[in-house]
């Protein structure tokens, strides 16, 4: 059995429809949300990239019960750990209880903006342990310093601290990278429904720790349109390997996807109204080990999705959703 949760595509969507769409969602009866942080959108076509600080804000103000997280931030170029220590702790404090950091070695398209030389991912892992080391210092309150390899903090300290510090959930694409999970974060972060990462996640020690997932899809009235709707604004699911990380531009990534065809997409994704290829997909998660599973819409008809979700996903899944999830 899994929980299940409601993805806010940073990429795709203003900032106030990611918080209209967040309030939609708990009324809906989510109890979970992530939000993926950009300072791009993968292809121009997505439309949107707002900072997903002043978003959390104002989700914050407009939800009760809805728990939130960072899908996924990386504290390691683009903005200093120290920043991104106050930035959690401030939406812990308004969200008590309900705000979790999710946290990665992240993608050169939005990390290169400040100029920086974009490394390979065994400086980035080393970046990521330094950065998640300063940020748990401060949020042990007072004044504190950091001298290491790749950070400096100079007498800082948060004045404003949640009661608890924020879960951190480190994502994940393979068992190296969910060995260093199980080491440094609370919880893991996917979006592949396969077995071996969760499983290299448990064997290092997070067992009982939970594990959150991503699954992507597009909902529509028809195959066809969902078919369209997923080509034209998220052509980047077909393209495989490290290329993600690595690419600087949108430009670059519409020039990668322009080999993508349609029926690449319908292969890499489920689409359309059937609730049955939905169900059979969130089954690889449950099976997997997936303890939290969030539903990524593709496109701007959210309204249209959480209604399919309530109509017919959502009892569909029968005995894999926890009692009460998503109601």
């Amino acid at each position: 059995m899994a929980e299940f949760g409601y993805w806010l595509s940073s990429e795709e969507h203003t900032p106030s429809d990611l918080v209209r769409n967040a309030v939609m969602a708990e009324k809906a009866g989510f109890e979970w949300a992530m939000i993926s942080d950009h300072y791009h959108p993968w292809i121009d076509a997505q439309g949107h990239s707002a900072f997903v600080w002043s978003v959390i804000g104002g989700i914050a103000s407009a939800t009760e019960r809805l728990h939130l997280g960072t899908g996924v931030t990386a504290p390691i170029i683009r903005i200093h750990p120290a920043i991104l220590a106050q930035a959690a702790a401030t939406s812990a404090a308004m969200m008590p209880g309900r705000f979790f950091l999710g946290v990665g070695t992240g993608e050169n398209l939005n990390e290169h903006v400040t100029g920086e030389r974009w490394p390979p991912y065994t400086v980035r892992a080393e970046m990521l342990r330094e950065a998640v080391e300063v940020m748990r210092l401060l949020w042990q309150g007072g004044l504190k310093s950091h001298r290491g390899k790749y950070y400096t903090v100079e007498n800082a300290r948060l004045y404003t601290l949640p009661e608890q510090p924020p879960p951190i959930f480190v994502a994940a694409g393979g068992p190296k990278s969910a060995k260093m999970a199980a080491e440094i974060g609370d919880g893991l972060i996917n979006s592949s429904p396969g077995k071996e990462v969760v499983n290299a996640y448990k064997q290092a020690g997070g067992k009982d720790r939970p594990v959150h997932g991503q699954f992507t899809f597009c909902w529509a009235r028809t195959y066809d349109e969902a078919l369209d709707s997923a080509h034209k604004r998220w052509p980047t699911s077909a393209l495989k390997g490290t290329l993600t990380q690595e690419l600087p531009l949108p430009s670059n990534f519409e020039d990668a996807a322009s080999m993508v065809t349609k029926d690449m997409i319908a292969e890499s994704m489920v689409l359309g109204p059937d609730p049955a290829p939905y169900v059979e997909r969130i089954r690889k998660y449950v099976d997997s080990g997936f303890t939290h599973i969030y539903l990524s819409q593709i496109g701007l008809d959210q309204e249209g999705f959480i209604d399919f979700w309530k109509r017919e996903l959502q009892p569909a899944l029968g005995d894999l959703s926890k009692s009460g999830a998503g109601r």
